[in-house]
C-alpha cells in the first residue's frame, strides 16, 4: 500500500526530482501523438513537461497517494489530454495499452520490481517503450547511514524496533535482468551520480521530512517529526560539509516484445 504524501510540501520542495525528470525526458524521442502513462506522477510537475512533447497525444497520470492525485487533478483540470487516477503500480490497470510508460523518482519506493515490470509490460502495446529513472544502488548512502545513527539514539530507538526500510535501490545489472525476464527487449540500465544542494540545514530538514523520511516519521509521535528530521540533517551536513544529498540515479530504457 502506497504511503500518503504532503502534496503541498512536495510541490514546493521537489525541484531536484523535476530537474532529473526533465533530463530523462530530453532523451525521449516522440512523434507527439502517442498515448503515454506517467507512473508515479506526484503533483504533475514532470507530467506537465511530458505533455509539452505530446501536443496531439494523451497522458494517463497515475499515483498511489490520494493527496498527490488531487493535486495533479487540480493542475490538469480542463485539459482533455490528461486523465489522473489513483492506482497502486503493483496492480496497474489500463483501459487501452499505451505507447510509452514514463516514470521518474518512483520505482525505488516499490520493493517487488519483478511484479512491477510485469504490470508495466501488460500496460504497453507490443513495441511500446519504458523510459524511467529512480534511486539506484548506493543512493543517498551517507544520508541512510546518518538516519540509522539517529534511529539508534536512545530518544528514538524504541520507535524503530523491527524496522525494515521502505525503499529498494536496485543495481543496473539486476534491473536489466528483471526487465529481460519480464519480456522486454533492447534493455539498457545504468547508474549515474547526482547531487542536491540545499540553501540551509533547515531547508534540508524540510526536504528530508517530506521526501526521504516519510516512512520513519510514521513510526514517531508528531512532536518528534521535526526533531528527528533535524537530527538527520545535522549529521548529513557534518559529514558532507554542507546541506547536501548525494544521489545515485538508476536509468532504464526497454521495449516491450511481441505479445
Amino acid at each position: 500500500m502506497a504511503r500518503e504524501w504532503n502534496a503541498v510540501e512536495y510541490e514546493d520542495l521537489s525541484s531536484p526530482q523535476t530537474r532529473w525528470g526533465a533530463e530523462v525526458l530530453s532523451r525521449v524521442d516522440l512523434r507527439g501523438d502517442e498515448a503515454a502513462l506517467d507512473a508515479g506522477c506526484g503533483t504533475g510537475r514532470v507530467t506537465e513537461l511530458l505533455l509539452e512533447k505530446l501536443p496531439l497525444g494523451t497522458v494517463l497520470a497515475v499515483d498511489g497517494s490520494a493527496a498527490m492525485v488531487e493535486a495533479a487533478k487540480n493542475r490538469f483540470a480542463g485539459d482533455s489530454r490528461v486523465r489522473v487516477e489513483q492506482q497502486d503500480l503493483l496492480e496497474l490497470r489500463v483501459e487501452e495499452p499505451v505507447d510509452l510508460v514514463f516514470s521518474t523518482a518512483t520505482f525505488h519506493w516499490i520493493k517487488d520490481h519483478e511484479r512491477l515490470f510485469g504490470r508495466i509490460a501488460q500496460s504497453l502495446k507490443p513495441g511500446g517503450r519504458l523510459v524511467a529513472q529512480c534511486g539506484g544502488e548506493g543512493n543517498i548512502s551517507r544520508a541512510t547511514q546518518a538516519t540509522h545513527e539517529v534511529m539508534d539514539e536512545e530518544r528514538f530507538r524504541p520507535y524503530f524496533e523491527g524496522w525494515t526500510d521502505d525503499k529498494h535501490y536496485a543495481s543496473a545489472e539486476d534491473t536489466k535482468r528483471r526487465l529481460e525476464e519480464t519480456g522486454f527487449g533492447d534493455v539498457e540500465a545504468w547508474l549515474h551520480d547526482e547531487r542536491a544542494e540545499f540553501g540551509s540545514e533547515e531547508e534540508l530538514t524540510r526536504f528530508l521530512g517530506t521526501v526521504v523520511l516519510g516512512g520513519h516519521l510514521l513510526r514517531l509521535p508528531e512532536e518528534e517529526h521535526e526533531p528527528f528530521a533535524a537530527a538527520v540533517a545535522a549529521k548529513i551536513t557534518e559529514v558532507e560539509g554542507g546541506p547536501i544529498l548525494g544521489y545515485v540515479r538508476l536509468n532504464m530504457q526497454a521495449t516491450r516484445g511481441a505479445a
